[in-house]
This record gives structure tokens, C-alpha cells and sequence, in this order.
């Protein structure tokens, strides 16, 4: 009795997966047509919403909460370990400042510096006057803004 059934099953099977690929195949446009549309997310703008711009009003006071959290986060080990916490409020300040003081992203600022030290490098070398770092580097920023 098993063994007359077992055929039965088989091609029963394979023929209620053909009929539900042919139902896929069908009823679902081309998977061609779809490539690039968002990848694993499935949203329909492929290229996401465009990242906020630098001086946006939000921006800085969501890194400053960001800041906070990761200093937070910073002190509780630090307790942890039987050191003493951080100031979050100064340290805060102090992680900010740079940003707030110049306008500029601290790693251009770094950059820009690494180039004026560059620039009197070369110039020292052709026997001429060095530059001040400081007011080159403020120049040169100041070339940059828009």
C-alpha cells in the first residue's frame, strides 16, 4: 500500500510546483526590470534621501546628542574601572568648539594646515621667507567658502 503511494506523491508534488511556478512566472513582472531599485530595502528611491547639509540646523544638534551619548557612554566605563568621570558638559564644549570657532570641518582645517606646512617647506627650500601658518590656513579656508 506505501509502495503505490509514493508515486502518487511524487508526481503530485512536482506537478503542484510547476503550476505555482508558472503562477510566479506570471503574475510577477520581470525581475530584470527591478535591478538597481533599492537593493535589500525595497524602497523605491534608488538613492535614498540625500544626506543633510553641512550648516543644516539640525545637524549640530543632533551631533551634539550623538556626542553626548558616546561621552556617556565613555564615563560609565571609566567608573566602571574605578577612574573618574568625565565631564560631559566640558568635554562637550571642548569636542565642539573647533567646529563652532572656525565654521570648517576640523579635518579640512587639518588638512589645509598640512598643506600651508607643505607650501613653507618648499618655499624654505627655494630660499624664501616662510609663511604664518596660522593666517594661511585661514586664507586658505576662507578661498574655500563659498
Amino acid at each position: 500500500m506505501l509502495q503505490s503511494a509514493f508515486p502518487i506523491v511524487v508526481f503530485g508534488a512536482v506537478a503542484v510546483s510547476v503550476v505555482m511556478s508558472l503562477i510566479f512566472l506570471f503574475s510577477r513582472g520581470s525581475m530584470f526590470d527591478h535591478i538597481g531599485d533599492g537593493g535589500l530595502t525595497g524602497e523605491s528611491d534608488p538613492y535614498g534621501s540625500p544626506p543633510p547639509s553641512v550648516g543644516a540646523t539640525g545637524t549640530s544638534a543632533e551631533q551634539e546628542i550623538e556626542i553626548r551619548q558616546m561621552l556617556t557612554a565613555r564615563s560609565a566605563r571609566l567608573v566602571g574601572r574605578g577612574e573618574p568621570a568625565l565631564d560631559i558638559d566640558a568635554e562637550v564644549a571642548k569636542l565642539l568648539a573647533p567646529m563652532q570657532s572656525t565654521g570648517h570641518d576640523p579635518g579640512l582645517t587639518v588638512e589645509v594646515r598640512q598643506l600651508v606646512v607643505a607650501r613653507n617647506e618648499r618655499r624654505e627650500r627655494k630660499g624664501l621667507e616662510p609663511l604664518d601658518v596660522d593666517e594661511e590656513v585661514q586664507r586658505t579656508l576662507a578661498e574655500l567658502d563659498p
